[in-house]
Order: C-alpha cells, then structure tokens, then sequence
C-alpha cells in the first residue's frame, strides 16, 4: 500500500451481481485502506465472496424498506467506524469495475483543490455494441468535464462533507445523488467532473421493457426530489425541475398542440410530427460531440422524446403514491 491509499476507504453496494460484483472489488484490492460492500440480500454468492478478499460485509436488514441512498449511507457509517478520520470515500456500484488510473487521479485532485468536495469522471458502458439500450446509456454518462451540478453512483467525496450533509436521502428511491450534489452546493462544495477514465459499468439492458422500466423510475425519482424540495425552479438547482417540466412539455404539451392543430386545420398532425422531428433533431446535435456517430446521436433523440412518455408515467405514479401515503420501494429494472 502506498502512503496515500491510506486516505481512501471504498463503499459498494449490490445485490446479486455475480460476475460483475467480483470484477468491481478485485479492481480495488490493494489500491485502498479499505473497503465495506454492503449486500442488499444477495442469493447467490456476493456476500462469501467479498469476505474471501477481506472486504468488511454489511448485510442490510431487507424488512425495512430499501434504497441505494440507505445502502450507500450503511457503507458509509461502518467505513467511518473503521476509520473515523478517513478524509475521502469512493463510492461506487457493485455493476461497475473502477479504472485503474482513477483512485490516484481523484485523489490527487481533491488534495490540491480544498473547495472540490466530490470530483467524478467518464463512466463507460462495458458492452455499448450489445444492445442499442446500452449505447444510450455510454451517451448519458459522457457528460462535459469540468465543474458540475450532480456526480453519479460512482464518486469520490470528502468524507467529512458528506457527513456534514447528513449523507444521501434515504427516502429516494432514485436521483439520490444529484439530490445530494444540491445540498453540497447549497453548502458552498464544488462538484467537479475530471477529464479522466473512471468506470467500466455493465448495464446489461437487452429489453425494451426494462429501458422504460429505468425511464419510468426517473420521472418518479423527479418528482420524489421536487416535493422533498417544495420545488426546486432556480438556475442552480435546475436538474430535476428541467427534466419535469421537459416531460410535460414534450408528452402532454406535445400531444395537445398537435391534436388542436389536427382539429384547426387537417395539415395539423404532420405539423405536431415536423415539431417531433425537428425537437429530436436539435437533441441529436446536441450530443453529437458525445458519440462516435451522428445515427447513434440521432438515436439518442428519439429515445429521448420517447422516453417522456414512461418518465410522465413514473411522475403520475409518484403522485398517487404520495396521495394514498404509499411507502415508496425500489422501482428494479433488471
């Protein structure tokens, strides 16, 4: 272990990755003073596994309602109770192997930029030519370098930060970590996206119903966020008041002008379908820079607009659930 690798404890958190889950830890032997996996009641053999490499298990109680932000804030609270003074925490997927040149790269910038609470960095999708579902996300995830607004799952922050923050909201059933960069920001801490290699991430998304199942799940994360907030409409803070009202716009704002157009004059629908077309048009350009291939930042577009349809669903359900005082769970897509 060098001198530094003392400074970095690392939380995973997972549940029945298998391979995946072997590939994320063995990347992180020996490259940090420790590691916690926490298992979210794993049947195959997760939890054996991380305990042969000497990685300390937490195994959460699955009576009580789960979410990543209450297994991650788990991970968390025992790595502090290793090491109290641990200044930084990786957080990472238990589905993503971490590059090896990353630990030190985030770490290093941390140590020279005080005001930096969390830096993050290009997470890449391992397999992006095995379904078109997969090659979205590889786009989604390139996003600019630079100072940010939100970090993903995989992330290294200032354990004193995220304490200082009450750690990530358990009460989210997704979006927890752009929820959390809030917060920090409200705080004056300055997320920060390195130009540097960071994880390998497995999505294995072959189904178009588990897409609109992951879609559908951050419509419903967008509003869980928003009512937590009473409302979040400054420039700021824009992340999850954009994509809610991006959804509106695009799936019943879209649909009524184009059903009224249809109603005013017969032209009306192929007008709604020119505005369709030249909307994913201009979210295609805007992509185009992340992708090797403007058909597949084309394909981005479409699904984007697509994809308004199962996030509206996933903003209705949030609504109901929040009017008949339903406990909010895991919404699982794979």
């Amino acid at each position: 272990m060098s001198m530094h690798q003392d400074e970095i404890g690392v939380v995973a958190i997972g549940r029945n990755e298998g391979e995946r889950l072997k590939r994320c830890l063995s990347s992180l032997v020996g490259k940090v003073s420790s590691m916690v996996y926490v298992d979210s009641g794993s049947t195959d053999d997760s939890v054996p596994f991380a305990r042969s490499l000497g990685v300390e298990v937490v195994e959460l109680d699955m009576s009580k309602p789960f979410s990543m932000a209450r297994g991650r804030n788990a991970g968390a609270q025992r790595l502090l109770e290793l090491n109290p003074d641990l200044p930084f925490i990786q957080f990472v997927d238990g589905d993503c192997e971490v590059v090896g040149s990353w630990i030190p790269a985030a770490r290093t910038y941390l140590n020279e930029h005080p005001d930096t609470w969390v830096v993050c960095g290009r997470r890449r999708e391992r397999y992006p030519e095995n379904s078109i579902y997969n090659r979205l996300c590889d786009i989604e995830w390139n996003t600019p370098v630079g100072p940010a607004k939100a970090c993903g799952g995989d992330a290294m922050m200032r354990a004193r930060a995220f304490q200082s923050v009450g750690g990530f909201e358990e009460a989210l059933i997704a979006g927890e970590e752009p929820e959390l960069c809030i917060r920090f920001r409200k705080a004056g801490g300055i997320i920060y996206r390195l130009d540097a290699e960071m994880t390998l991430h497995d999505a294995n998304i072959t189904r178009f119903s588990a897409w609109w199942k992951r879609t559908l799940r951050s419509g419903y994360a967008a509003a869980n966020v928003l009512q937590f907030h009473k409302g979040i409409t400054s420039t700021t803070d824009i992340h999850f008041y954009g994509l809610a009202k991006s959804t509106l716009t695009w799936s019943v704002g879209w649909l009524g002008i184009t059903l009224l157009l249809t109603f005013i004059h017969p032209a009306g629908l192929a007008l709604g379908i020119i505005i369709w077309i030249a909307q994913t048009l201009r979210i295609a350009k805007g992509v185009r820079h992340r992708t090797n291939s403007f058909g597949s930042a084309w394909l981005y577009g479409i699904a984007t607009l697509i994809g308004k349809w199962p996030q509206l669903l996933g903003i209705l359900r949030y609504r109901k659930d929040l009017r008949d005082g339903k406990i909010i769970t895991l919404i699982e897509y794979k």
